[in-house]
């Protein structure tokens, strides 16, 4: 996997701006370093997402029989954390 990162340091893109960006950018995967920077993320290929798709399927089962309170997510889904 291939990544293009820019360096946004000298442009003040407040939260709702990147969220607009990766809604009228849907077909694109853009990660936020803590630095600032916009990471440009290639897609997964197949047998990467057959991997995931198997190690999610796997996490999510043995969270339902541990009968854990936990939640599992795609390597997609998107989160806002608090620093």
């Amino acid at each position: 996997m291939s990544a293009f990162t820019l360096d946004l340091n000298a442009v003040d893109l407040i939260d709702d701006q990147y969220y607009q960006l990766c809604q009228n950018n849907r077909e694109v995967r853009f990660e936020r370093t803590a630095k600032g920077a916009l990471i440009i993320m290639s897609p997964v290929g197949g047998d990467g997402g057959n991997q995931e798709a198997g190690l999610i399927t796997d996490v999510g089962l043995w969270n339902r029989r541990a009968g854990e309170p936990g939640l599992v997510f795609s390597s997609s889904t998107g989160f806002k954390l608090p620093s």
